[in-house]
């Protein structure tokens, strides 16, 4: 079940089931795959390939076969696609689908840090730029973060640019000094610990899974923290029968159709990324119909993400 204070993005059926016949008809010419982040709209997840969270999206576009991926996300996302797949056409349906955190940390900046701490390893999230990927040592998703601070040999770290998922990865990795890039999620961000207060309260019963990229304040309190896949799992396999879901909305379609049982509640009406919701089934179609919009990369900023990128996959 779902509470009934989820904002509805659903077009009318008629016009999703026409969307979705033209859809199906042009990936076959375009020999194209569709993926598509956890967060983005019900109907566009349905269409899809293959959801899921960032980790898992990349590592599937590495191994792709067909000639063309339309990339139902943002812009970090499309753009580590074409990294890791750079003989495929990389398609990004909504060209302003961008990232704010990814904007917060950008490449001189980073080279200019490193400058004046030598030989501390950068860690770079996947929510950021190929540029600022070819400036770090190896990348993380918020699934393998910790796996990936701890492979590392160098005792000090810079994690970029999520400082709510660094403090994260901190306390599971106390042998480490970590420094933070004062970056955050937007969405996440914004949630306040007064919330999980008056859900609990109102939902006595339910389990709080919460997002490392919210305030520590948030995870802190939780039952279980993780990332998008984990949340979606935990819940799976849980014998609980309510859930208090502290991360974006767009998990709630998997979670409903995995556990058609069971109760979830969003901890917050704030968690919703405006961005992640533009991508729609008009844009997907447009996409494949107009071969729009493909994504590029110079070939030295490539060359630096991929092999950044390439560590992470090797680790996880």
């Amino acid at each position: 079940m779902l509470n009934d204070n989820l904002p509805i993005f659903n077009q009318d059926p008629n016009a999703i089931a026409r969307l979705r016949e033209e859809i199906l008809l042009l990936k076959a010419e375009r020999d194209a795959i569709i993926v598509a982040h956890n967060y983005q709209r019900d109907e566009v997840q349905a269409i899809a390939d293959l959801v899921g969270d960032s980790f898992a999206l990349a590592r599937h576009c590495s191994t792709a076969t067909a000639s063309t991926i339309v990339f139902c996300g943002v812009h970090f996302m499309a753009e580590s696609a074409k990294i890791l797949a750079p003989d495929k056409t990389v398609l990004l349906p909504e060209r302003d689908a961008g990232c704010p955190m990814a904007d917060m940390v950008d490449e001189q900046a980073l080279l200019d840090w490193r400058r004046v701490h030598p030989g501390v390893a950068v860690v770079c999230y996947i929510n950021s730029s190929a540029a600022v990927k070819a400036a770090s040592d190896i990348c993380c998703t918020s699934s393998n973060a910790v796996a990936v601070v701890r492979s590392l040999t160098e005792k000090e770290v810079l994690f970029v640019p999520d400082c709510n998922l660094g403090q994260y990865v901190a306390l599971q990795v106390p042998e480490k000094k970590i420094h933070l890039w004062e970056g955050y999620c937007i969405t996440h961000h914004q949630v306040r610990s007064g919330e999980v207060a008056a859900a609990r309260q109102a939902h006595p019963g339910a389990l709080l899974l919460a997002h490392p990229e919210t305030r520590p304040e948030i995870w802190q309190q939780a039952d279980f923290v993780g990332s998008t896949k984990q949340i979606i799992d935990y819940a799976r396999q849980s014998p609980a029968a309510e859930f208090l879901i502290g991360t974006e909305m767009g998990v709630f379609w998997q979670l409903r159709r995995n556990n058609p049982e069971k109760t979830f509640y969003l901890l917050s009406p704030g968690l919703i990324c405006p961005n992640m919701k533009k991508t729609s089934l008009t844009s997907v179609r447009d996409a494949l119909a107009k071969n729009q919009y493909q994504i590029e990369t110079t070939p030295e900023v490539s060359a630096g993400a991929k092999a950044a990128l390439t560590r992470m996959l090797a680790i996880s």
